[in-house]
């Protein structure tokens, strides 16, 4: 684990909070130069800390007004498939390999409830699927509390 200090810490909330603010701001916010803040930046760039920075998409906004949780368990010996299928199709966001009764939960974006058998069917003949339709968040994805020195 890499060790960051308090400032670090306060840099990364800043950036999780809004990644296009400029260091200079950040930097009014935290008590240091903006250069300081940069030069912080990239040494936790450097160091793995900081895998990379994204974009929030509102997926309403495109058209996607579902998402669904999938638990998909592969039948004996199918397990490479049902990964290479998953991976394939693009209206999996995400696919976590899972312990359990599963061995995969995926999330879906979908237009309509209709697109399930669409995206699923083909899962079908390798895998049993279980489907919740996501109704709302109650938390938003976030990183969890930076561990103190």
């Amino acid at each position: 684990m890499k060790t960051i200090d308090h400032l670090d810490r306060a840099i990364l909330e800043y950036l999780n909070k809004d990644a296009r603010q400029s260091f200079a701001e950040i930097g009014k916010l935290v008590g240091i130069s903006g250069p300081a803040v940069g030069e912080r930046v990239r040494r936790l760039k450097d160091n793995g800390v900081i895998d990379g920075f994204g974009l929030r998409i509102n997926l309403r906004a495109l058209g996607y007004t579902l998402r669904a949780l999938v638990r998909i368990k592969p039948r004996s010996g199918e397990l490479h498939k049902v990964e290479k299928l998953i991976a394939q199709q693009p209206r999996f966001m995400s696919c976590e390999r899972v312990t359990g009764d599963d061995c995969f939960v995926a999330k879906l974006a979908l237009t309509d409830v209709a697109e399930l058998d669409d995206v699923l069917l083909p899962l079908h003949d390798c895998a049993e699927t279980h489907t919740s339709i996501i109704k709302s968040h109650v938390i938003e994805p976030r990183f969890p509390p930076l561990i103190p020195d």
